[in-house]
């Protein structure tokens, strides 16, 4: 299996809503994902096999030196084999050259070694308002 990953590569929302709705659970939506991403967003990274989109994270960001990362997510059958540690790393890589200095993720507490093990986030001290 060959994955490549491309920052802010051209996804359409069909595609993407269909990852999206597989890897968090909930029935296929209508997000207008383009709009969303060119609008909030310094960028995004998709993991292709072949032309089939297996998995994609978002970067949002403040518009300075802090980025965002959300909607991680890797299609079922390419999970546990690195994909979503490469695209937070080609992710990490873009906010660099864009001159960011910091990368935040908030997450759940079932995917704390994901992200500090796999993907090498240090633990903060963060605050959380529930709105």
């Amino acid at each position: 299996m060959t994955i490549t990953y491309e920052w802010r590569g051209d996804v359409d929302n069909s595609t993407l809503n269909k990852l999206h709705a597989e890897g968090f659970d909930h029935p296929v939506g209508q997000t207008d994902w383009r709009a969303r991403l060119q609008r909030h967003s310094l960028g995004w990274v998709c993991a292709w096999e072949d032309d089939r989109l297996v998995g994609f994270v978002n970067v949002a960001w403040d518009g300075g030196v802090h980025a965002f990362v959300l909607d991680t997510v890797v299609a079922q059958r390419n999970r546990s084999n690195g994909v979503g540690a490469a695209l937070v790393k080609a992710a990490a890589e873009g906010c660099r050259a864009a001159g960011c200095e910091w990368l935040h993720v908030d997450f759940e507490e079932h995917l704390r070694s994901f992200y500090f093990d796999a993907c090498g986030f240090r633990e903060t001290a963060a605050g959380l308002i529930a709105l």
